[in-house]
């Protein structure tokens, strides 16, 4: 059983309410495994569609640890429904003893290892978002979605 953003199992819970994030490679896994979907967003109260949010001058860490706050396009600060929908995400771990977590890449929330800058220019830097730092805090494995077809493609 694993966690994955449900954007790439074709739910329209992204920023602009598309399921344009659907993965077909992801959305086979589920003929072999329970897939439970989680939008860390939507849990935090956001709505969807909704602007979209970045994190500025830091990484979902630096959020959790109050040195950085996420704000959308429009300047609002969307901090708190961030670290809410990823405590809420956090609780569906637990309760089903989840040991892994697909993220959508580069995703404020779910995203492993690059994210946007907080800009909204489309510049990438090292970082996890919140609820993959939050994972990360408490001993869940968590691979985006790019790096994990890589994983499956050389693990046969």
């Amino acid at each position: 059983m694993k966690l994955v953003s449900a954007c790439l199992l074709g739910i329209r819970c992204n920023w602009n309410g598309t399921d344009e994030y659907r993965n077909e490679k992801i959305i086979k896994l589920l003929k072999n495994e329970v897939l439970i979907p989680i939008c860390p967003e939507q849990l935090g109260g956001l709505k969807t569609p909704r602007i979209p949010q970045e994190i500025q001058s830091g990484t979902g860490e630096d959020v959790l640890n109050g040195k950085s706050r996420v704000k959308n396009k429009a300047g609002e600060d969307v901090t708190l429904e961030f670290i809410r929908g990823a405590e809420e995400a956090l609780k569906i771990a637990r309760q089903y003893n989840i040991k892994e977590f697909i993220g959508k890449s580069r995703s404020p929330s779910c995203g492993c290892g690059l994210i946007y800058d907080g800009s909204f220019s489309g510049k990438l830097i090292r970082g996890d978002g919140v609820t993959s730092a939050l994972f990360k805090r408490n001993g869940i494995k968590v691979i985006d979605e790019e790096d994990w077809w890589i994983q499956e493609v050389e693990n046969g």
